[in-house]
């Protein structure tokens, strides 16, 4: 595997500011002076002071807020959004988990209570149940400590902590990429981008079968420069819906090790893809079975229903080795850096919410069963669409909207599909094709349904 070495930086004693050599202090400046070293910064039509960012173009709006807000302003009786990334009861209602209530009702009654803040690296109950639940109570990583976990701001902060760390200290030649699905999580381009590694990707969708691209996807792996990083979902692949077996992990990790490339897994559906904790997170910990040095990006925002409390871990594995522990800790005190740098501390109240639910056994228990209830009822929307395009005999096989799993589907539907669905029946959904299996329910599934029939038969 890669080496384990943290590179060191260096940094210049000097306080000097740059240039400052050319700049004469301000309490030296005249009048005249004062002027002239602003004049570059004047408009001469109008004597007014010019900014600085006058070049900054707007930037475009965000595809999916877009799309939320085009819904909200939609005023039809019949529209239906499945654009959203966040779970729905049959009434299209947001959901708080019973359990969700039952840990709020605890922490308000908690005399204990109060607002102080949080270590750097968060909610210790917290950091430290979430790593049992992704690598598992008996996990070798965890119990020989080469694991360390941080609190983060939900999945994204997670994956952006990540992606700082890397960009800093993962030892790669200037010409390696981190690899990203086709398609991914729009916010993985961004992500990486911002800290300023280069991106490439690795085929993932295939458009014929709405499956898998296996060759692809194995070929790109075994071409790719040792030491690549390696963004892999876990399960429920965001925005396809298509995960590898179990057999097809096993072939991707035995490709990765044999090339000496890193993972970096991001898990935002554990529990909530499958209803299966440990299902949801067999890659992960095969991989460390395996021996790798791997990331794990962690979100409590869909199984929990935590959205807006952007409740999530950073976790850093190390290799098995003697050194291992000490390689921990060496990378727990930069992480502690990188985020006192960016968020000082971590939010408390989402965080003692999951840590409420994952520390007492009856609670957890009664959790998983919240997941059972939404993950059910995504797999009974799905059946349900099937059967009525089947029924519908709508053109094309659409046996990978079950086959799929997780929030979204990758439903094969061509951008003009997409945009005569939502003008003519108010649907939204991603140009893509993708939609949320959340918004589907009981009251609007046929309507989809004949929906999508009648614009697959007029627009081919």
């Amino acid at each position: 595997m890669h080496s384990s070495k943290l590179k060191t930086s260096t940094s210049s004693a000097t306080t000097s500011t740059p240039h400052s050599s050319s700049i004469p202090s301000s309490h030296t400046f005249s009048a005249q002076q004062r002027l002239a070293s602003i004049s570059n910064h004047v408009n001469p039509s109008n004597n007014k002071m010019a900014s600085a960012f006058d070049t900054i173009a707007m930037a475009p709006t965000d595809p999916l807020f877009g799309l939320m807000a085009a819904y909200r302003a939609d005023t039809f009786d019949k529209k239906v959004d499945l654009g959203i990334g966040a779970y729905r009861d049959d009434n299209a209602k947001p959901w708080v988990l019973p359990v969700v209530k039952k840990a709020e009702e605890i922490i308000r009654n908690d005399p204990a209570k109060n607002h102080e803040y949080l270590p750097i690296a968060g909610l210790a109950s917290l950091t430290s149940a979430a790593a049992k639940l992704v690598f598992g109570n008996d996990s070798p990583a965890i119990n020989e400590k080469r694991v360390v976990s941080y609190q983060t701001i939900s999945g994204t902060g997670a994956v952006h902590l990540g992606a700082l760390f890397l960009s800093k200290f993962y030892p790669r030649p200037a010409n390696q990429s981190v690899y990203l699905s086709k398609p991914t999580w729009a916010n993985h381009h961004q992500i990486f981008q911002n800290v300023g590694l280069p991106i490439a990707e690795y085929p993932y969708f295939a458009k014929d079968t709405c499956g898998l691209d296996w060759e692809g996807l194995t070929a790109s792996l075994q071409t790719a420069e040792p030491g690549s990083i390696i963004l892999l979902h876990a399960c429920a692949h965001n925005p396809t819906g298509v995960d590898p077996t179990q057999d097809q992990w096993k072939a991707i990790a035995e490709i990765m090790k044999a090339r000496n490339l890193f993972p970096f897994f991001d898990t935002a559906y554990q529990g909530f893809a499958s209803g299966d904790l440990a299902k949801d997170a067999w890659a992960i910990q095969y991989f460390i079975e395996q021996g790798f040095e791997l990331c794990v990006a962690q979100s409590f925002a869909k199984n929990f229903g935590l959205y807006g409390q952007r409740a999530g871990c950073f976790h850093f594995v190390a290799a098995p080795g003697s050194h291992a522990e000490d390689l921990a800790k060496r990378v727990g005190s930069q992480l502690a850096i990188l985020t006192r740098s960016e968020i000082s501390n971590p939010p408390i109240y989402g965080a003692k919410i999951a840590s409420t639910v994952l520390n007492d056994e009856q609670l957890f228990e009664e959790w998983k069963q919240d997941l059972c209830t939404m993950s059910g009822r995504i797999i009974a929307m799905r059946e349900a669409l099937r059967d009525k395009l089947v029924e519908l005999g709508t053109p094309g096989n659409w046996d990978h909207i079950t086959s799929q799993i997780g929030m979204f589907s990758f439903t094969g539907l061509s951008e003009p599909q997409v945009l005569k669905i939502r003008e003519e029946f108010h649907i939204y959904m991603t140009k893509n094709g993708r939609i949320s299996m959340a918004g589907l329910n009981t009251h609007n599934v046929e309507y989809v349904a004949t929906a999508i029939d009648k614009v697959v038969r007029e627009i081919s």
